[in-house]
């Protein structure tokens, strides 16, 4: 291809070289199948959707379909729009000069006609990239027609002392500039219901209409939209006949499986940082924080139909190793593992992404994220350990040890900013406790113990076992009468909140 670039820059030289016209439905279409044929994946850092949402968007594209992406916030819908460009050819010859990209074959607009007819096969051309052929317009209210499609320009008849009725005065829009190429819509519901009218010519006849000329321009446009489904949103919706016109509905989900949750978090997430300090995230860690997002999602009091956004798990992983950052920082350590504490630093990803049912004051989102963080705990602590209640039935209870501890006036102090051999000391001296990580077999023995260790404690508070107290920047863990008798922290306010 780059070959012919160099030597083909004349409609003749275009003739006589083995290229050919052809629209850029089939283009996709023919690149697809050489892609499925070569086993060759389409999409780059897409997770979860392999056996769902690509299946259906490559029979979409083989039945030359115009598409629409439906679902919820954080998932992935504009990323998967984008990267269809990587299923047009490299390069494409147009009409130089042409605002429209005109086939030198097939030229549509005004001035690559008479350029053509003008200099027949000496007619320049030139070739565009295919990250060229690709426009995107984020659906706003003010959107225009004008910005769609295009008007009559009255400065650029002025300046070429043109008439109004002239039309080279067209100003061309962004869809008609995408000609040859893919055009995206993103959030159309948002598209106010006369502008998405304006579309309706170019989904069904193909062309377009610019206000003052009788003159229709066909177009070779692959339309792509998102949206949010209409009854999950209150700010518009699809009308009927531009719905109808699009020929594939596509449905979007979140992740279905933990492990792929975490992958993506792992993926998009600001983990390796160009900084002085080490920070390891233990794989328990991460497994605790994709449930947040799980449990949020299944939540009475987060509003499902906003959804629970991927970005949520991003944001908060990005804020954890922030969290174990700023305390190495502190401790002058050149390297760190994050704690149980630090996951509580994630609030403010949580609080500001997590849409409640009943919307009060800030307080109620700060409990509610709290809450959901703590059923989170006791999820992920079900996946490696016996439940506290069962064991608490037994006679060789396993957590004994631990509560006997705490039982005889003991208490665990653990700040957010101690350091890793104050850390470690302050765990260390909780008898029984490094025993029931040590033979643990379903355990990530690569993982921190002590951040194990420290996991086991939370766990048990979050199963009302052990009492907690949240002193400024000290946890305080006790006997569980002990605490009961002083101040409640608002997670224990939480204790009922399912039930």
């Amino acid at each position: 291809m780059d070959c012919m670039r160099e030597q083909v820059t004349t409609l003749g030289e275009l003739r006589a070289s083995d290229w050919q016209s052809k629209s850029v439905k089939e283009e996709v279409r023919q690149n697809l199948i050489k892609k499925i044929k070569a086993d060759e994946p389409i999409f780059s850092n897409i997770l979860g959707y392999d056996n769902s949402v690509i299946p259906q968007l490559q029979n979409a594209l083989l039945s030359k379909h115009d598409i629409i992406l439906l679902g919820l916030r954080g998932q992935a819908k504009t990323k998967i729009l984008r990267q269809l460009t990587v299923l047009l050819d490299e390069y494409m010859p147009i009409v130089r000069g042409s605002e429209i990209n005109d086939d030198p074959f097939n030229p549509i607009s005004k001035y690559a006609r008479e350029l053509v007819d003008e200099k027949g096969d000496d007619t320049p051309i030139e070739w565009i990239h295919r990250s060229e052929r690709y426009g995107e317009k984020l659906a706003t209210p003010d959107t225009a027609v004008a910005d769609l499609i295009g008007d009559i320009d009255p400065i650029k008849a002025a300046a070429e002392k043109l008439t109004l009725a002239n039309e080279n005065v067209i100003n061309f829009g962004l869809v008609p500039r995408t000609n040859r190429g893919i055009f995206a819509i993103n959030e159309l519901p948002d598209l106010q219901p006369r502008i998405q009218v304006a579309l309706l010519n170019i989904m069904q006849e193909r062309d377009i209409q610019i206000r003052g000329f009788n003159v229709r321009i066909p177009l070779d446009v692959l339309m792509v939209f998102s949206a949010n489904p209409e009854d999950y949103t209150n700010r518009g919706s699809i009308i009927t006949p531009l719905k109808d016109r699009i020929d594939s509905q596509i449905l979007t989900h979140y992740p279905k499986e933990l492990d792929t949750g975490m992958k993506i978090t792992d993926q998009e997430a600001w983990i390796s940082r160009d900084s002085a300090i080490e920070v390891t995230v233990p794989s328990i860690i991460k497994e605790l924080l994709e449930q947040v997002a799980f449990v949020a999602r299944e939540s009475e009091y987060i509003d499902q139909k906003s959804g629970v956004s991927t970005r949520m798990t991003i944001t908060a992983m990005e804020q954890l190793v922030s969290a174990a950052e700023r305390r190495a920082l502190t401790n002058g350590e050149e390297n760190t593992t994050v704690r149980i504490t630090d996951v509580f630093h994630i609030l403010p990803a949580l609080t500001g992404k997590l849409e409640l049912v009943y919307e009060g004051e800030q307080e109620g989102a700060l409990n509610v994220a709290k809450h959901i963080i703590g059923k989170a705990i006791k999820k992920t602590f079900a996946q490696y350990f016996p439940d506290p209640a069962e064991q608490k039935k037994s006679e060789e209870n396993m957590y004994q040890p631990v509560l006997d501890w705490f039982a005889d006036g003991n208490t665990l102090e653990i700040g957010d900013t101690i350091s890793q051999d104050e850390y470690e000391q302050k765990l260390k001296s909780v008898e029984g406790l490094a025993s029931l990580v040590d033979g643990n077999s379903l355990l990530d023995k690569s993982s921190n113990k002590f951040v194990l260790m420290d996991f086991v404690i939370e766990a048990l508070h979050q199963h009302s076992m052990v009492g907690k107290e949240d002193l400024d920047n000290v946890r305080s863990y006790s006997d569980m009468l002990g605490s009961m008798l002083g101040s409640i922290d608002d997670l224990d306010d939480f204790d009922d909140f399912d039930k």
